[in-house]
């Protein structure tokens, strides 16, 4: 049986690793750290850690002044908070002037239990993706988590980061990561399912099901929302037709 590991987690970890690494690194949260796991960080490199309290519109502006200063912010809340509460201050202070701002947010999807429906981020995809300037990343798995953290810290400009709550699958193959380009897992010809964050995982085991009833099915893990992989997107839906 694969191991399970949270995708926070993973970057909870990469964030440490990317701060030891490279001094511009700087982390700030609202009050969240045991949630967004930006704890590691906080205990590893304290002069370079923020935690701005329940001031989430605060803590976007100064990442969006410390990027100004040379350094490259991660902020961190969850998604709800993050992308909902200071939409405006995400816009306007970070993707406009295209800062080097990292939004690593967590807790997104509906999968947050006890948090309940006030904390069910679902339109945060939507919100971001519409944002000029803004790149959108979904990781499938905790790999895939800390690849796309430091991917996101190699390119310039402000990335949001789709980080979820629970314990989940990890992939066993090594898959690559390159921000825009799709993996494709499954190859088949019998029909297509596109597929993002934890939502991956039942989309193979959905593909290995038919497999056994004579379907073949291909699965394509877009977890670049933006920018949108179309050549393989539409490569698969002209070949497979069902989608």
């Amino acid at each position: 049986m694969s191991e399970k590991k949270a995708t926070r987690n993973a970057y909870g970890e990469a964030l440490v690793e990317l701060g030891k690494i490279n001094d511009k690194i700087v982390v700030l949260d609202a009050d969240l750290a045991p949630s967004v796991m930006t704890n590691g960080f906080a205990k590893e490199f304290p002069d370079r850690y923020f935690n701005t309290g329940i001031a989430e519109a605060n803590m976007v502006d100064m990442s969006a002044g410390l990027s100004t200063m040379g350094y490259i912010p991660f902020c961190s809340t969850f998604a709800i908070f993050g992308a909902g509460r200071v939409y405006e201050m995400v816009r306007n202070s970070v993707a406009y002037p295209q800062f080097n701002v990292k939004l690593g947010m967590t807790h997104a999807g509906i999968t947050v239990g006890e948090d309940g429906s006030s904390h069910q981020s679902i339109e945060d995809i939507a919100l971001m993706r519409v944002i000029p300037n803004m790149t959108v990343i979904v990781p499938c798995d905790a790999n895939e988590a800390k690849k796309a953290t430091f991917a996101a810290a190699e390119m310039n400009g402000p990335v949001y980061l789709r980080f979820a709550r629970p314990s989940s699958f990890v992939f066993e193959e090594d898959m690559p990561f390159e921000i825009g380009k799709a993996n494709v897992l499954r190859d088949g010809d019998d029909g297509v399912i596109f597929a993002c964050g934890l939502m991956v995982k039942p989309a193979v085991d959905a593909a290995d099901a038919l497999k056994e009833q004579g379907k073949n099915i291909s699965v394509v893990n877009i977890h670049t929302i933006k920018p949108l992989d179309t050549e393989t997107i539409l490569k698969y839906a002209t070949r497979c037709k069902k989608v």
